[in-house]
């Protein structure tokens, strides 16, 4: 459906003049491929998220791709085929491809109807001498509760990971999630809290981790990482040796220079997005306050509130397909809640290596009952009243 001035819209741009600016800087220049402008731009984002190193690939989902394979290629403690990866039953498909193409085994978990995280009960009961790692997927701009998620793990050796695609500059216990595990991933999407239109980052802490990407990001040679470095040691002074220089088996997830000078743009306006989805996110709640036969997402520390998840509760009698057909009439785009339950998908299941802990019960419901609308860093209260016409009505048919 094409957007009209009078609909409720899933996005719309966050760019203007300086953005426009950064891409005619970079188009000037001449250099288009990744270069200084990545560089400084991760330099920012990672000061901004409160990390020691940043890396900037070309999506989201590469940037898991890259974490997983990171975890694989380091020296010590690696992450290796068979190894059990406990992840929730609601992501996005690319949260779960890599575990597979690595060969990992992926336990999935019920998520919380109310928070769309871990169901922490089922967590607790799902970790084992066997699990090696658990991905942390904090969904729709809501943090984890990693405290309770850290007294789970206790003194076992598990590696904790964040998928923080969906919740850039979210909040838990004054520190922005992404930076609770060894390693976060972000997206800077078009719908995204920044957008690059498409882009990706991981951070991290941990040196040997950020030289494995830095190395894995570009071909698998040797040519980006420092003279000293945890993949080869020290590398020849003589920049013709090391040009083809080969050490890992890596990939092209180079971001363009356009997406670091974007991104350096978008970063100064962080700040006010944020606060600009969560005063949105405020009036979201008052108004579905009024309608007890909607749950929507409960928040944990700060969401930075990517979209507004509302599921159906079961004993409304209310059918999503005529409330999905009412909001559409009503020019309110919809979409569902990420892909709900991933185990569903038995075609894609089938190339994997996996098993379940219990019955996903809550994934389900959201699977059948649910679906989110957008939110972004404008004023929304011409939606809201769209969005309320658009409930009454809804609830009018099913009763």
């Amino acid at each position: 459906m094409a957007p009209t001035e009078r609909g409720y819209r899933l996005a719309t741009s966050s760019w203007d003049e300086e953005e426009l600016a950064a891409i005619a800087r970079v188009t000037a220049s001449g250099s288009f491929s990744m270069g200084a402008e990545v560089a400084a731009f991760e330099r920012q984002f990672a000061t901004a998220m409160g990390s020691r190193y940043c890396v900037m690939v070309n999506s989201g989902s590469s940037a898991n791709l890259l974490m997983i394979a990171a975890l694989r290629y380091r020296k010590e403690a690696r992450l290796m085929p068979g190894d059990e990866v406990i992840v929730p039953a609601v992501s996005w498909s690319t949260t779960y491809f890599p575990l597979q193409q690595y060969g990992l085994h992926l336990k999935f978990v019920d998520i919380d109807l109310e928070t769309l995280n871990f169901d922490l009960d089922a967590l607790r009961l799902a970790v084992s001498d066997r699990t090696r790692a658990i991905l942390a997927v904090n969904l729709l701009g809501n943090p984890n509760d990693f405290d309770a998620i850290s007294a789970i793990v206790g003194d076992r050796d598990i590696i904790l990971m964040e998928d923080n695609c969906e919740s850039m500059g979210a909040e838990f216990g004054n520190r922005f999630t992404g930076t609770f595990g060894l390693a976060g991933t972000y997206s800077s999407f078009f719908s995204h809290h920044i957008s690059t239109m498409e882009g990706g980052m991981v951070v991290t802490d941990d040196e040997e981790l950020y030289h494995v990407m830095l190395c894995l990001r570009a071909h698998g040679w040797t040519r980006n990482l420092p003279r000293e470095n945890h993949v080869t040691g020290t590398k020849s002074d003589d920049p013709f040796e090391e040009s083809f220089h080969f050490a890992l088996p890596g990939y092209n997830l180079r971001p363009l220079e356009m997406s670091g000078a974007i991104g350096r743009a978008q970063m100064e306006k962080l700040p006010y997005l944020i606060e600009s989805r969560r005063l949105n996110a405020e009036k979201f709640k008052a108004l579905m306050a009024e309608f007890p036969q909607f749950i929507t997402q409960r928040e944990i520390g700060k969401s930075s509130w990517f979209g507004f998840s509302v599921v159906i509760a079961p004993q409304s009698g209310i059918d999503r397909k005529a409330v999905i057909r009412i909001l559409t009439e009503h020019e309110i785009e919809t979409r569902p809640i990420v892909v709900g339950n991933f185990t569903k998908n038995k075609r894609v299941l089938g190339y994997m290596d996996y098993s379940l802990a219990g019955a996903m019960t809550n994934a389900e419901i959201i699977d059948h009952n649910g679906f989110f609308i957008g939110n972004d860093h404008r004023g929304l209260d011409r939606e809201f009243r769209l969005l309320r016409r658009a409930l009454d009505a809804a609830v009018r048919v099913a009763s």
